[in-house]
This record gives C-alpha cells, sequence and structure tokens, in this order.
C-alpha cells in the first residue's frame, strides 16, 4: 500500500493514475474525499492531521506533497513511521542548493519540510522540480478572456516540468530500489522565455495571443491569486532574477524513468482545454 498526500494535485493526481494503473493499491489522503474524484482503484481517506495514527495502516510507503502536513509535518511522519511506514518520497524544490537566499520563504519552507523528513527516521528520497508547466495556468484567465496576457518579466527564463514527468520519476522511486537517500533535481529539456509560454499556448490553440509586460510594481494580488501577499515580493524577486540567466537543465527523468522529460509545447498540447473551459 502507498499513501499518498495532495492526490488532488497536479503532481499527485498523475501519480495516483500512475499508480492505479500499475495496479498498485493506493490510499489518497484528501481533506475532501467526496470531491476528489480520483482514478478507480485509489481508496480516498479524509486527511485528519488531528488524529493521523489511523491513515497509515497497511502503508508502506508514502508520497508526501511539502505543504500537507503543514506545522505538524514531524507528527504526520511520526504516525507514518508507527504504523509501518518505511520510506517516504517528499516533493520538495529546487530552490534547495541552489545558491538562493536561504531566507526566502519558499526556501523556508521546503528546507523545513526536507529536515523533518531527514529526522523521522524513515527512508527518504526528495524530488526537486524546478519551474512547473502548470504554473502556466496562471493566464488562464486572461487567455479565456481575450489575446493579451499581462504579466510580468516577459524575457524570464525557465525550463517548466510536466507533472506527469515528476509523477513517472516519483512512481520509480517508490516502487524501485536504490533511490533512498537521493535528492533527485527535475527539469524541463529546454529553457523557454514567460512570452514563449504564452505564444505556445497560442499556437496550440490556434490563436495570437500577446505577452504584455508588467512592471513588478505593477503586479498585485490579482495576477498571482494563489500566492500569499507577504510571499510575493520575494517571489517576483525570484522571477527577476530568471531574465537573462539561463535555467538549470537536467537530464534526470530520462536517467530515471527511461524517457525524456518532455516539452512545453507537449504539456500544453495535454493541457489546452484548461485554457479553453
Amino acid at each position: 500500500m502507498i499513501a499518498v498526500t495532495g492526490p488532488t494535485g497536479n503532481v499527485g493526481r498523475a501519480l495516483v493514475e500512475r499508480l492505479t494503473t500499475a495496479g498498485r493499491p493506493v490510499r489518497a489522503l484528501t481533506r475532501d474525499p467526496q470531491r476528489a474524484r480520483l482514478p478507480a482503484g485509489a481508496e480516498a481517506v479524509r486527511l485528519r492531521l488531528d488524529d493521523p495514527a489511523a491513515l497509515f495502516e497497511g502503508a508502506t510507503k508514502l508520497f508526501l506533497y511539502v505543504q500537507a502536513g503543514g506545522d505538524r509535518t514531524a507528527g504526520l511522519l511520526a504516525a507514518a513511521r508507527a504504523a509501518g511506514v518505511r520510506h517516504v518520497v517528499l516533493l520538495s524544490s529546487s530552490i534547495i542548493d541552489s545558491g538562493a537566499d536561504e531566507s526566502h520563504p519558499i526556501h523556508v519552507m521546503h528546507a523545513t519540510a526536507e529536515r523533518h523528513v531527514r529526522d523521522s527516521g524513515l527512508a527518504w528520497t526528495f524530488l526537486r522540480p524546478g519551474a512547473l508547466a502548470a504554473n502556466a495556468f496562471q493566464w488562464a484567465p486572461q487567455i479565456r478572456a481575450g489575446d493579451t496576457v499581462r504579466g510580468v518579466f516577459a524575457d524570464g527564463q525557465s525550463a517548466p516540468v510536466h507533472e506527469d514527468d515528476i509523477a513517472a520519476v516519483a512512481e520509480r522511486a517508490l516502487l524501485d530500489d536504490g533511490h533512498e537517500g537521493a535528492a533527485h533535481r527535475l527539469t524541463g529539456p529546454e529553457a523557454i522565455t514567460n512570452a514563449g509560454q504564452v505564444a505556445t499556448i497560442g499556437r496550440v490553440l490556434g490563436r495570437g495571443l500577446r505577452f504584455a509586460e508588467l512592471s513588478a510594481d505593477e503586479a498585485g494580488p490579482e495576477l498571482f491569486p494563489h500566492v500569499p501577499p507577504g510571499m510575493l515580493p520575494a517571489l517576483l524577486q525570484t522571477f527577476a532574477a530568471t531574465v537573462g540567466t539561463p535555467p538549470e537543465i537536467t537530464d534526470t527523468v530520462r536517467e530515471i524513468t527511461g524517457r525524456p522529460a518532455r516539452p512545453f509545447a507537449a504539456w500544453a498540447e495535454d493541457h489546452a482545454d484548461g485554457f479553453t473551459g
């Protein structure tokens, strides 16, 4: 039995689909099991952080989304170990060991989770993806409304990674030997600018989309509705640093799964419906 937190998120859902397709027993730990709409074969269980003891009965491995436990991550891991879980795969971030300011809130969040995992007594594997291709969904409301996308740092570069490529690596880390104690850095196969991502989505949709650059001072909550206001200034500094700086590109997806990481255009084709509904 593999317990999966964050099963309704981009990576977690892709992982659950992979594991159930492979015939593996999966327990999806979610805050709202009735609305989770998980693949057939997955056991949906309410994630109760105030009573984690029963969550992991019969499970031997755990996929942990970094925000699943919040400030109760240590207790969640202790409950998992007590129930018989022996290996945890943590979805972390490439901001770790990137030279970034260690006081950066995203660094603090992921470094804290990694520390809890290391201290848990469980065998561990860290997945450290860079930019997520799914972050492009931030532009979806504007793309549905018209052909101009307002955003910051048109020339900011990244190597966005498809969530299913992350899930494929997670699957192998959970099912194969040899990943204990490893920290896998994951990226897409090529660099692309923010304006290039918007143009690529436009080509997939058969539309001529235009990126209209705003200054960082003009970037408000409406552009980043899911980012806590206190985190936005640090996030904008991170984005600013991507202008004129080639992103890290790794071959980790191919090395682990035997299949190269998919380019952003493939992600856009897979998710075209998300920009038209």
